[in-house]
């Protein structure tokens, strides 16, 4: 497990997302409440980003079976698999 240092940082909110921030949690615990909002959006972006970077990754290629007739390759895949029943 990873543990950072925490650091003080100043910043502005306004007063009605301050008063549904202390709503919510209360003023006591403002800080973990806004660093795990800025973590989730944090994680949020940097999983946009990788998705945005494997756009086109495959384009141009053509040897995925499933591309020529999906159905009969879901068909094929259901028979291989030695654990289905029926």
């Amino acid at each position: 497990m990873c543990y950072a240092v925490a650091m003080r940082v100043h910043i502005t909110l306004d007063e009605i997302l301050v008063g549904e921030i202390d709503r919510r949690v209360g003023a006591r615990q403002r800080s973990a409440y806004v660093a795990s909002a800025v973590r989730t959006a944090l994680e949020r972006e940097q999983r946009w980003e990788l998705i945005e970077s494997a756009i086109g990754s495959l384009e141009g290629r053509h040897d995925r079976p499933w591309e020529l007739d999906a159905a009969a390759w879901v068909h094929d895949e259901r028979q291989a698999d030695r654990r289905r029943v029926g």
